[in-house]
């Protein structure tokens, strides 16, 4: 069971931040690209993402329950602005003082049950560090964020549970994968949300590399 006991926020905001600034540097062309997500093109990836932060920023909110905030559509061409404009969203709405008591309703991870915010905090997070390393691998572009945006999401990534919902059509992550000796964070981090390197982009490094 996943245990949050500081407050993830600073982290979280630069993490997302660094998503809008792979985003910006995609254009109406590379949508169509493929990414690490299976069956999903990067203009797929980035309407889940886009819709993502509109969907817990509404969570955060106490409109999470409304399964229209978290219904995608696809990226029109002024995307990279209907991104940002999502993530400043999310990043307002968690900035709350009482944001991580607020209980959290997230339908897609449970129908009837509430999530303390510091843990919805922490969910948001690692999936905007796996989907940034997703939109620089489908572009092409390094991903190394900081080492202590690593050292907590490492956590967060080793409790996620390796249930059947991985293998659901749309799963954000797929099984697991084996973790070698001498993995750095970021390379563990992505084998366990079931994410390989495909040739397309970044690197899976050991911590030596």
């Amino acid at each position: 069971m996943l245990t949050i006991t500081g407050d993830l926020r600073p982290l979280h905001a630069a993490a997302v931040r660094d998503t809008v600034g792979l985003v910006v540097r995609a254009t109406p062309a590379d949508l169509a690209r493929p990414t690490p997500c299976a069956e999903w093109d990067l203009s797929a990836l980035i309407a889940h993402m886009t819709v993502q932060h509109r969907g817990f920023a509404a969570a955060a909110r106490g409109h999470g329950a409304d399964l229209g905030v978290w219904t995608p559509t696809r990226p029109g061409a002024d995307f990279a602005d209907r991104y940002a404009e999502a993530a400043e969203d999310v990043l307002q709405a968690f900035s709350a003082v009482d944001l991580l008591e607020r209980p959290f309703r997230l339908p897609e991870l449970s129908p009837d049950h509430s999530f303390p915010g510091r843990l919805a905090v922490a969910f948001h997070l690692v999936d905007y560090v796996v989907h940034g390393w997703d939109v620089a691998t489908s572009l092409g572009l390094p991903f190394s964020p900081p080492a202590e945006i690593l050292a907590a999401t490492l956590p967060i990534a080793r409790s996620v549970p390796t249930g059947p919902d991985r293998l659901r059509p749309g799963a954000a992550f797929g099984p697991a994968m084996p973790v070698p000796p001498g993995a750095g964070p970021l390379t563990e981090i992505l084998l366990l949300l079931g994410r390989r390197d495909e040739g397309s982009g970044a690197e899976l490094l050991s911590e030596d590399d």
